[in-house]
């Protein structure tokens, strides 16, 4: 469990660097543009191999049956985890409503991951990850200051938009019992 504590701890604490207010600029200042990024994927891909050495190498307790309807909360909300995970990436007109998707999705990706699982390793993983994504928005928002909704999107953007992010959802789907070891539809 001490490695995927570690890996959560780790990813956590680079993704929440860059939203304190003038943190960011005094490390790009002090080390440089490219060497900030590189160092900030290097520890964000060393987190999440060590949450994922973590997750395989810790035997999960149950903590809490989840409720027979679970499943099925969890499959509809990662296919809308998906498509706000997407429209982070591309131009949409969901980033018009939502002010930040990918941490959104994020946030959606753990409520749902915790209605299907009960376990301490689940506990552990979705719940804090949830709440950093929770965290990490007010925080976004102060640094960032007033939100400045982007420019009306169209609906060719719409359109691949939503067919990469269903693309992508069957694709996880299919993949999940190999990724995972558990299918995850709806009993």
């Amino acid at each position: 469990m001490s490695w995927l504590i570690s890996g959560i701890v780790l990813f956590v604490a680079v993704h929440l660097s860059s939203a304190v207010p003038g943190l960011r600029p005094l490390v790009r200042e002090t080390i440089g543009e490219k060497a900030h990024r590189g160092a900030f994927a290097a520890l964000a891909v060393a987190g999440f191999v060590m949450i994922v050495i973590g997750w395989r190498s810790t035997t999960p307790i149950a903590v809490y049956a989840p409720p027979s309807w679970g499943s099925t909360l969890a499959f509809l909300l990662m296919f809308v985890a998906i498509v706000l995970f997407g429209a982070s990436h591309a131009r949409t007109n969901i980033k018009r409503i939502v002010r930040h998707p990918q941490l959104s999705a994020v946030a959606l990706w753990s409520v749902a991951h915790l209605a299907a699982n009960g376990d301490s390793r689940s506990l552990l993983l979705f719940g804090s990850l949830g709440l950093w994504a929770l965290i990490e928005m007010p925080l976004i928002d102060h640094r960032d200051g007033e939100w400045q909704r982007p420019e009306r999107a169209s609906m060719k953007n719409e359109t691949i938009g939503a067919t990469i992010s269903v693309i992508v959802f069957l694709v996880l789907v299919a993949l999940h019992p190999y990724y995972a070891g558990v299918s995850p539809l709806p009993a």
